[in-house]
């Protein structure tokens, strides 16, 4: 018998309007994804006024071999206002490259750049103030290993004590060496981040690290949590396959949203 056919293959993506005059195929491809990402997040209510950032690095084929050039959100835009269009391409220092009229948050460009720099394997960076991933990251302790989505995540959560508004660049490289290989991070006393190899992969270390919060959140609300031992983590987290680029590394979750934000509103795209 055949094996099924995953369901992200037969549902339909989200149409790409065509690549505007001038630029390059694949930096309008990351535009379009990075937009529709900044929607999934408005929609999921993962939005703090016009604060934090989603960015993505542009690959060699758009920057060079020599540079480094990321895409970031217009600092003032609701990320419901994000579009293709309208993300800013700048460089590590936070220089604006493409023209764009909107200025950039120096508290984006210095954390993400420093990791975009830094983390090779860093072709996304993600990063939050939810409710409960402050809660979390405010607590004595941090993330306890006592649910699901905390045993899918063993070995992956670093840690980054909190030094104030991360508007300097000499806190980039202490980042940077607290993060490495550990996808799934902790801001203390700030939120969560995360950064992957590609986007949906990303987008499902981030969604995995939140419920992990949510829950734990309610569950200390209650009572004393039942903790989850070390090896059925270790296994949990084994066994847990969304991050895995042989799986599709978050790709059918996060193509299931963008058809939702499509449904609900296409402006992205523009």
């Amino acid at each position: 018998m055949n094996a099924p056919t995953p369901a992200s293959l037969l549902a339909p993506r989200a149409p790409q309007p065509a690549t505007p005059a001038g630029m390059h195929p694949d930096e309008w491809t990351q535009r379009v994804q990075l937009a529709a990402c900044y929607r999934v997040f408005a929609m999921l209510g993962w939005t703090e006024m016009i604060y934090n950032h989603i960015t993505v690095r542009l690959p060699n084929s758009v920057s060079g071999p020599d540079s480094k050039q990321f895409l970031i959100n217009p600092f003032g835009l609701h990320y419901s206002e994000v579009t293709a269009s309208n993300l800013v391409k700048i460089d590590l220092q936070g220089r604006v490259l493409d023209g764009s009229p909107y200025p950039v948050n120096p508290a984006g460009f210095v954390v993400h750049g420093a990791i975009h720099e830094g983390l090779p394997e860093a072709h996304c960076v993600m990063h939050t103030h939810t409710t409960a991933g402050v809660a979390v990251a405010c607590l004595q302790g941090g993330l306890q290993q006592t649910n699901f989505y905390t045993a899918q995540l063993h070995g992956m959560v670093g840690y980054h004590d909190f030094e104030g508004i991360t508007v300097h660049a000499e806190e980039g490289p202490r980042l940077v060496n607290n993060i490495r290989g550990k996808p799934a991070v902790i801001l203390r006393n700030h939120g969560l981040l995360a950064w992957g190899q590609t986007l949906p992969q990303t987008f499902a270390i981030l969604w995995t690290l939140q419920r992990a919060c949510e829950i734990q959140l309610a569950t200390l609300s209650m009572g004393a949590p039942i903790p989850v031992t070390e090896d059925a983590a270790i296994k949990s987290s084994r066994d847990a396959l969304q991050f895995s680029p042989a799986h599709g590394a978050g790709q059918d979750v996060f193509d299931a949203l963008v058809r939702q934000v499509q449904r609900q509103d296409s402006s992205y795209l523009q």
